[in-house]
């Protein structure tokens, strides 16, 4: 009788490790998806990344380039993609925390359709006026948009864009009445602002700073929380006339729903690893970033909800939408 049970059991012996057992991750490359084109700031954000995290997991990182839509298509096609942790997606605030609600026809709900995995960046804009125009602070600016209410004009890269919504915040806190005026990219606003024709525009630092530096544009503050290491000398808008006032475009790594868990905690390892290294670090200083670190999948998903709230009152109280 005992050997009988002892070779009984021993099927179920040999058979318990290959029950257990789990494919190896990563297998194969892994995509990364930028729902935005190659050359613009989330493109370059994400290749600085690519290499570290790629050292780390022991892989080749595929960044892949998939815009359309203010970046919600290729936002929708990770949000479709197998969960297995080879598909990783760049999100900003604009995809995941303004899109959802200018768009009723999103191919995707933040909430419901990906993992968080890490936040790992903040970028500020830069607050940009005419060099003639007769403020030096955001203080005076206040002041000269309250004393000709209607009569000043902002530019912006387009209803529902963060360029769009920063300055609605900033009216909405200053109580100051000033024209929206769109256009197709902040690039195309450049000459209106230097003339004249607009007045006010809240610029990406790495696009608005070097008209600055040649003496076309005047900057008045950033909009982060704390002044930029490109620009140390210049205030933020809370501490230079605005208590409270922030505005950042963030960047954080998303996945499909459902990743495994042990993925996900092993990529937000690699990516806060990454984002303490030196080199990228300066690589995203560059780019007017700075590198979040110590915030995983729980910090990040707060972080995005919050933000996502405070856009949503903003859309929902200045009437904001794409048309």
């Amino acid at each position: 009788m005992k050997r009988r049970s002892l070779l009984a059991g021993l099927p179920f012996l040999a058979a318990a490790p290959l029950a257990h057992a789990q494919p190896a991750w990563p297998a194969k490359p892994i995509r990364f998806v930028v729902p935005f084109p190659s050359g613009g700031a989330t493109d370059l954000l994400a290749r600085a990344i690519a290499q570290g995290l790629g050292t780390g997991l022991g892989q080749t990182i595929v960044v892949d380039n998939r815009p359309g839509a203010g970046g919600t298509l290729g936002s929708g096609e990770v949000a479709r993609a197998a969960a297995d942790g080879h598909t990783l997606l760049m999100a900003t605030s604009s995809t995941h925390s303004i899109a959802p609600h200018l768009n009723p026809n999103l191919p995707y709900k933040v909430e419901n359709d990906f993992t968080p995995v890490a936040w790992v960046a903040n970028a500020t804009n830069i607050v940009l006026v005419p060099k003639d125009l007769p403020v030096a602070s955001i203080k005076e600016l206040i002041a000269y948009a309250k004393a000709r209410p209607g009569q000043m004009n902002y530019a912006s890269s387009g209803n529902g864009t963060i360029v769009n919504l920063t300055a609605e915040a900033f009216k909405a806190q200053a109580g100051v009445f000033i024209l929206h005026i769109p256009y197709r990219g902040t690039a195309l606003a450049i000459p209106d602002l230097v003339s004249g024709k607009v007045q006010l525009l809240f610029d990406s630092i790495v696009s608005g700073l070097p008209h600055v530096k040649d003496g076309k544009l005047k900057a008045l503050a950033v909009t982060s929380a704390k002044r930029s290491a490109l620009v140390p000398d210049l205030p933020t808008v809370a501490e230079s006339g605005l208590p409270g006032f922030t505005s950042d475009t963030w960047f954080g790594v998303y996945g499909p729903k459902g990743m495994p868990v042990a993925i996900v905690n092993r990529v937000a390892e690699e990516l806060q690893r990454t984002m303490r290294q030196s080199d990228v670090a300066e690589r995203l200083a560059r780019l007017g970033a700075e590198p979040v670190v110590d915030a995983g999948p729980a910090k990040f998903a707060a972080m995005v909800k919050a933000d996502s709230a405070r856009w949503a009152t903003l859309i929902r109280e200045r009437k904001i939408t794409l048309e």
